[in-house]
């Protein structure tokens, strides 16, 4: 048992260095301290806005020329939006061009305020909530790590190379989705009727909600441009199937959602056939729909909430807007029909599950489970 960790936790490990792989740049970014800031007490005009210059001092953290001091300038247009406010003593993350072919010092090197560099306080937030998944979770909240592990590595080194070289995105989500789910359920539930149970119902489900957002997008006329970072992409990336990339991210917004609805189902199921194993098919059924109904109310609250929390500045906007416009609105109709497709799978998961788990548990044959914590 602790062989078969070992080697999965190293299978997972082998997809970090996918992480840092080559994305093109000719020079990669790089980490500096701001020593000194001085402002230029003449205010410039850029398109109509009032603009100050701040001339910053920085000490490179890392790189060729580590050690060294460059001089940077950043523009401040009075737009909180844009400007990146720097104070001395900040750590910022610097783009970096070059200037000719020949790169010998940092003076051949122009070097550009990317944004302050924040990435120490998403480590530590990701260590309080590795701390609390072990301490709460034990060896479930172990499993439940490496299965964290494995969606991001499915995402990162899956989903992302599929649809940047022409796969279709709906196809690279639904496949993502299926190892995630397996990868997860299996994981944290053990190889056994329940966990298979679970991960047929939140297929199924997934497979539901890509016809429906297809349909969706169609029907409704939906660009796919519905944030600032579509037109990102869409710089970078004209070629891309921007409809098909919408879809698939209302696939994988639902995706949490419905594993949480069918292993919840699937684990009732099979600890009523535990406690009474005389009860049929059609019991089994009746009761994981019993707790369904239970579930679904506050599962698909849950879900709309996300999105109303995700979009509450869009939300505020409504209210200096003609309702009926502002409900037309790409953005607005993107947002309202992840929500309702996401919360539709969670209703369709409910039946689905239960029927397949009431099935398989009841004919499951208890020397081909396994469960990983035992």
């Amino acid at each position: 048992m602790k062989n078969f960790i070992i080697l999965v936790f190293v299978f997972l490990c082998n997809f970090i260095p996918c992480f840092a792989l080559d994305n093109g740049k000719e020079l990669p970014s790089q980490v500096g301290k701001v020593i000194s800031v001085t402002y230029d007490e003449n205010e410039n005009v850029i398109q109509g806005q009032n603009s100050e210059r701040q001339f910053v001092r920085i000490k490179l953290l890392n790189g060729l020329f580590k050690g060294d001091e460059v001089a940077v300038e950043n523009i401040l247009t009075g737009n909180p939006a844009y400007d990146i406010q720097i104070h001395k003593g900040n750590n910022v993350i610097l783009h970096v061009e070059a200037k000719n072919g020949d790169i010998i010092s940092s003076d051949d090197v122009s070097y550009y305020i990317a944004d302050i560099k924040r990435d120490n306080v998403l480590w530590l937030l990701f260590g309080v909530f590795c701390l609390f998944l072990v301490l709460i979770g034990r060896k479930k909240g172990v499993f439940s790590l490496m299965a964290i592990i494995a969606t991001l590595a499915y995402v990162f080194v899956l989903l992302v190379p599929m649809v940047l070289s022409g796969v279709s995105p709906v196809l690279s989500a639904l496949i993502t989705g299926v190892l995630s789910t397996a990868t997860t359920i299996y994981l944290v539930g053990g190889l056994n009727s329940k966990s298979t149970s679970a991960i047929i119902g939140t297929v199924a489900s997934l497979v539901l909600a890509a016809v429906m957002s297809a349909a969706v997008i169609y029907l409704g006329k939906l660009t796919g441009f519905a944030g600032e970072e579509n037109l990102f992409l869409y710089t970078a990336h004209p070629e891309l199937n921007f409809k098909g990339i919408l879809a698939a991210s209302m696939m994988l917004a639902a995706l949490g959602a419905l594993m949480d609805t069918a292993v919840s189902i699937a684990s009732t199921i099979n600890e009523i056939h535990e406690t009474d194993d005389s009860l049929g098919v059609k019991a089994l059924f009746t009761s994981g729909m019993n707790v369904g109904k239970d579930i679904i109310g506050t599962m698909s609250n849950t879900l709309i909430l996300v999105y109303l929390g995700s979009s509450l500045p869009l939300i505020l906007l409504s209210s200096n807007i003609d309702l009926q416009k502002f409900f037309n609105l790409n953005q607005v109709a993107t947002e309202i029909s992840s929500a309702l497709i996401g919360s539709i799978a969670i209703l369709a998961c409910v039946p689905f599950t239960a029927i397949i788990a009431a099935i398989l548990i009841k004919r499951a044959k208890k020397n081909v489970e396994f469960n990983f914590d035992k």
